[in-house]
C-alpha cells in the first residue's frame, strides 16, 4: 500500500510550500535573535544583581531555544513521518 499525501490535490501546492517555507525562515530568524537578546540581558541582570529580570530572560531564552529547535526540526519530523507512512 502506498500511503502519500496528494499535494496535486491543492490547487497552489508550489505557492503553499514556497510561503510556509517563508514562514518557517522568519520563525527561525526570530527565535535566533531572541535568544541572543534573551541571553545578553540574563547576562547583564545577573552581573548588575537583578534575580527577577535575570529569571525572566532565563526563561525567555529557553522559551527561544526551544522555538528555534521546533521549527528546525519540523522539515525533518515531516520527513520522516511521510517515510514512515509510505512503509506502512
Amino acid at each position: 500500500m502506498d500511503v502519500f499525501p496528494d499535494f496535486g490535490g491543492v490547487g497552489a501546492a508550489d505557492d503553499l510550500r514556497t510561503v510556509i517555507g517563508a514562514l518557517l525562515m522568519f520563525v527561525l530568524i526570530i527565535a535566533v535573535l531572541m535568544l541572543i537578546v534573551s541571553v545578553i540581558v540574563w547576562a547583564i541582570s545577573s552581573s548588575i544583581g537583578n534575580p527577577h529580570t535575570a529569571t525572566k530572560a532565563r526563561l525567555g531564552a529557553w522559551v527561544a531555544l526551544g522555538t528555534a529547535a521546533l521549527a528546525g526540526a519540523g522539515v525533518a519530523w515531516v520527513n520522516f513521518l511521510l517515510a514512515v507512512g509510505e512503509r506502512l
